[in-house]
């Protein structure tokens, strides 16, 4: 069986009921991967519902670098974001004919980080994963949806960017791809030029729009997240919009715009 890792993040996630055009195409692109051979990790953000979360409590967000500047407080209320985020994506994939089990990053301490220090406080960085329950549940014909929330060696929780999570649990499982699902079509080497857009980035390239500044705010941790994955042993790395009609499908067909990262 192949291994397919798909992050979902961005407004692909402003929908989560279960007539979510995007959940409802996701599980249909899933179930159909499956029947191909291929079994698919669902990797999920949830940087929308955390911003509401936190606006309603009087919480402001700050950033840094395209991460969360994470305190205590703020750690709590995001993980009730994601896990309400966990919730709704996994009831709405069931909904439509899968079986899908909800996890986070501290069950069966699937990814046990560090904290990135200041300025990032409780934000994590490159964990390590733990893929066993993973590869278990793949094996009872189940599909894993992992939220981004980690544990650091005292067993206290760490907020994970998605990309981080998905990119480094695509180099643990050695996929055959990461798809990068947001709401973007394609890196581009001038982020505030459309014409700019790229069809397939070096890695050497990566790094210098990282360096550069053009791969900037969220697309600066989808970037690292994929040079992290093809560095683990993942083999495809695509950077393609959420939003889309059956994206997963068709990102993978090469038959909307997309960005590859390659060697």
């Amino acid at each position: 069986m192949k291994r397919l890792v798909v992050k979902l993040g961005g407004h692909a996630l402003d929908s989560l009921g279960s007539h979510s055009t995007v959940l409802v195409d996701l599980a249909h692109d899933v179930e159909q991967l499956g029947a191909n051979g291929t079994n698919v990790a669902i990797v999920h953000g949830g940087g929308p519902q955390i911003k509401d979360l936190l606006d309603r409590v009087g919480v402001e967000s700050h950033f840094h670098e395209g991460l969360r500047i994470t305190s205590e407080l703020t750690m709590g209320y995001v993980a009730m974001a994601l896990s309400h985020v966990n919730l709704r994506i996994t009831a709405a994939l069931n909904k439509a004919g899968l079986s899908a089990v909800g996890l986070s990053g501290a069950d069966a301490t699937l990814l046990c980080a560090a904290s990135l220090g200041e300025p990032w406080d409780r934000a994590g960085g490159q964990p390590k994963v733990q893929t066993e329950i993973i590869t278990s549940l793949w094996a009872n014909g189940v599909t894993p949806v992992l939220s981004s929330i980690a544990i650091d060696e005292h067993g206290e929780l760490l907020n994970l960017n998605a990309d981080t999570a998905a990119g480094a649990l695509a180099g643990a499982l050695g996929a055959d791809a990461l798809v990068l699902l947001s709401d973007v079509d394609q890196l581009r080497s001038d982020p505030d030029d459309p014409s700019t857009a790229l069809t397939n980035v070096t890695s050497a390239q990566v790094r210098g729009l990282i360096a550069s500044g053009a791969a900037r705010e969220g697309m600066r941790p989808k970037m690292v997240a994929a040079l992290d994955a093809l560095a683990g042993g993942a083999q495809r790395i695509i950077v393609a919009n959420g939003t889309r009609p059956h994206a997963l499908r068709d990102a993978i067909a090469g038959s909307i715009p997309t960005t590859e990262v390659v060697q």
